[in-house]
């Protein structure tokens, strides 16, 4: 008497556990003859990925002893000092006031993604009001032009999945007093140090507009993944601010950065995290 078998794939929890230890599911199969070949296909991946992810924890923990995002923001900023930029440390918490300064009033669907301390102070949803207000007061000591950056936590209510987190960590750099027909040139001269920074042979700028700062260049991978996005001025903010000199900005996700870089479909590895070390997954007993 013959068993009729169902076609089955992974299950919604198979997937995300695999998920989870870094498996590329392309690299696995999809479909099996019934549950039991599914079964013994998902212990036999996910004991190895299990084993890989502990080799990898080891390491790190042994050899290199900080995970990726520490070593980049380090890496990122000696380039950018080298480069004549000057890192500024602006707070995390900032007023309601300078979320109206950069356009993101209450009719706008950004509004929505911030996260509020009370009803007057939020966590910043981007780096860009702090280097406003440093810079601004530099200008009155320094001649023009003047490099300044920033690196730092970021954060927005969005739905964390494949790309996005609720805190990610943003490099934000500008050059004030960039000669008017030198803007554009200059915005791809600052995406080709940051990616070749990184190791990111492949990218290419793209028109986009912003939410904020409207008309401006992208840096996206090969895979169309949105790495950066960029602005200049003149620009109808920089008022608020007490601006008024032509400059560029460029403003990349280094959680993003290391997605690229490693080919990987988890932002999540790379993030600040108590389920990951260094892309390792800790969930591995």
């Amino acid at each position: 008497m013959s068993t009729e078998h169902t076609p089955c794939s992974f299950t919604d929890t198979q997937m995300h556990r695999l998920a989870e230890l870094g498996q590329h599911m392309s690299d696995i199969p999809h479909t099996f003859a019934d549950e039991h070949e599914r079964n013994c296909s998902f212990q036999n991946v996910e004991h190895a990925a299990i084993a890989q992810n502990r080799e990898n924890l080891r390491t790190s923990v042994c050899t290199t002893r900080e995970p990726a995002l520490c070593r980049l923001q380090r890496s990122l900023a000696a380039r950018l000092h080298s480069e004549g930029f000057a890192e500024v440390v602006t707070p995390t918490i900032i007023t309601a006031s300078q979320l109206d300064k950069m356009s993101v009033t209450k009719d706008k669907p950004l509004r929505k993604q911030v996260f509020w301390v009370d009803s007057t102070h939020c966590l910043r949803p981007m780096l860009a009001p702090g280097l406003y207000v440093v810079s601004r007061k530099m200008m009155g000591s320094l001649s023009l032009p003047l490099r300044t950056f920033e690196i730092g936590s970021c954060f927005r209510k969005e739905s964390e999945g494949s790309t996005h987190l609720q805190e990610f960590t943003m490099v934000d750099l500008v050059e004030w007093g960039t000669p008017v027909e030198e803007r554009d040139d200059r915005l791809r001269e600052f995406m080709a140090m940051i990616t070749d920074e990184v190791g990111l042979p492949d990218w290419r700028g793209a028109d986009d507009e912003s939410v904020v700062y409207g008309h401006g260049i992208d840096t996206v991978d090969e895979k169309g993944l949105e790495l950066a996005s960029s602005s200049m001025g003149p620009h109808p903010l920089d008022a608020a601010w007490g601006i008024d000199c032509t400059w560029v900005g460029i403003g990349f996700g280094l959680e993003r950065l290391l997605q690229s870089r490693e080919h990987t479909d988890n932002i999540h590895r790379f993030a600040r995290s108590t389920t990951y070390y260094d892309g390792a997954s800790l969930n591995i007993k």
